[in-house]
């Protein structure tokens, strides 16, 4: 009897124990999850994505920076809640940051940090007008409006201003020619840092905007549409894509596109703008960097109002090459009017046929290129890479990543060019020139039946920008029967 209740005692802790420990397993562990960990704004402020919080118990978040950030909601019950940060603007000519600590009840914490930049310059968006959308045309049906393209190069991107690099002044008959002889868009490569009458505040010299704006309007009066953007400029931005640099990158670029997009407002939609030119992104943290640069300039040229509103705007993948376009640039900027984005590259594949100047270590000058064009009698100088393949396999991943998703692509330069100096004349001189004219025939026609917008890079080598006429008729008929 002894040990029957001693064995039924022990039962019933082995059951109780049992009974406890699924008890205890059942219970669910505590949970606090933050669907960011950081929040970024620009120096005008505003007010960020919805934050989403998930938790197994109440919450709470801790605001220590008042007096700038305001927040939707302090406070929420378990389960699923979204809260929203509100930064007002920065004007206090440094950055600020702030560490928000969300608390739960369950025991767990999760830090958000938010920063904000600060306005370096004054702001110059002083006139904004309402949105006007008439007449202004989406990217696609913009894009079908022109065909070929024509760039009026080393010209008002010269560190000495229009003639710094030798280029005459150019005049509205100068324009018509070109226009004549079948080029609908004309790019404008324009230094503006060159230019600024006060590098403190990155003001403007008001008469090179008024110089601008006249070959602007030679363009949109003659029914030309014009692409006008921020060159290399010394390089502020292009060589620039780093965390370092960033915040001073994004202010001067804010800065002159508050002042180039008011001066150019009124202008119909002839007139589209380009964020730079060849900026220097290599991988997919400086893509960030450079991402957040296009986004200041779309949000700049749209605040300004009126046709900017809608106004077609351009943005460039990094380097403006079509391989690392298609590799990093998965995203565009955030729009406050839709489908009115296109994006640019260039081409000059392969380098050492299209513009190198000389033999290097890494490859020597390339005289011949393309099916049927290489040479028997300088073997050494025929493409080896580069060569049709390469040209379709690029503009077909600018097909599939934009193109064909409505996002219109420019190739806002392009070019090969005849060898005539002593150094490194080719031998096979015929050959050589019907290398180039076939290089130039092939990648007009190729882009154009992808809808990739074409436009040759000339510094008045193949027009005369004094007398108006053609100096290299051979590199005219090769765009025009490319266009065919």
């Amino acid at each position: 009897m002894k040990h029957k209740l001693l064995y039924q005692m022990l039962l019933l802790f082995m059951i109780s124990g049992s009974l406890f420990s699924c008890s205890k397993s059942t219970e669910e562990e505590p949970y606090l999850t933050v669907s960011t960990e950081s929040v970024s704004f620009m120096p005008e402020g505003g007010t960020s994505e919805p934050i989403t919080i998930e938790a197994n118990s109440k919450w709470t978040i801790t605001n220590l920076a008042l007096t700038w950030l305001q927040l939707s909601k302090l406070s929420g019950a378990q389960g699923t809640e979204k809260t929203a940060f509100t930064a007002s603007a920065n004007n206090s000519g440094v950055s600020r940051s702030a560490v928000l600590t969300v608390t739960a009840d369950n025991g767990q914490a999760r830090r958000i940090t938010v920063t904000q930049t600060a306005n370096l310059f004054p702001g110059y968006n002083l006139s904004p007008k309402p949105a006007d959308a008439a007449g202004m045309s989406t990217a696609v049906e913009l894009a079908a409006k022109f065909k070929l393209g024509w760039n009026i190069g080393n010209t008002f991107e010269a560190p000495g201003g229009e003639t710094g690099w030798g280029s005459p002044v150019i005049t509205e008959e100068y324009v018509k020619a070109v226009k004549q002889l079948g080029f609908s868009a004309i790019r404008i490569p324009c230094a503006w840092n060159f230019h600024l009458d006060n590098e403190a505040t990155a003001h403007l010299d008001q008469n090179w905007i008024k110089r601008v704006k006249e070959v602007v309007g030679y363009c949109v009066n003659n029914d030309i549409y014009v692409m006008l953007n921020i060159h290399w400029d010394g390089g502020w931005l292009e060589k620039n894509i780093t965390k370092a640099k960033q915040e001073a990158v994004n202010a001067k670029q804010k800065a002159l596109w508050e002042q180039i997009a008011t001066a150019m407002r009124d202008f119909d939609e002839h007139l589209m703008f380009a964020s730079a030119n060849e900026p220097d992104a290599k991988n997919a943290e400086e893509m960030a960097v450079l991402a957040s640069y296009h986004q200041t300039f779309v949000q700049a040229v749209r605040s300004t109002g009126g046709r900017n509103s809608h106004r077609v705007l351009i943005v460039q993948g990094p380097q403006t090459n079509p391989g690392l376009t298609f590799d990093l640039m998965n995203t565009l900027p955030t729009d406050q009017v839709p489908n009115r984005l296109m994006v640019e590259v260039h081409n000059y594949t392969p380098s050492q046929f299209c513009i190198g100047n000389k033999d290097e270590s890494w490859g020597k000058l390339i005289y011949y290129w393309g099916k049927d064009h290489h040479s028997t009698i300088e073997p050494d100088r025929n493409a080896t890479y580069g060569e049709e393949d390469e040209i379709i396999a690029d503009y077909n991943k600018m097909k599939t990543k934009f193109i064909d998703k409505g996002i219109p692509v420019i190739m806002g330069e392009y070019g090969a060019y005849r060898r005539s100096g002593p150094a490194y004349l080719p031998k096979d001189l015929a050959m050589h020139n019907a290398s180039v004219d076939y290089w130039i025939n092939f990648t007009t026609k190729e882009a154009l039946a992808r809808g990739i917008k074409p436009f040759w890079w000339d510094i008045g080598a193949a027009i005369d920008r004094s007398n108006f006429t053609v100096k290299d008729q051979r590199t005219i008929d090769a765009i025009k029967a490319g266009a065919n």
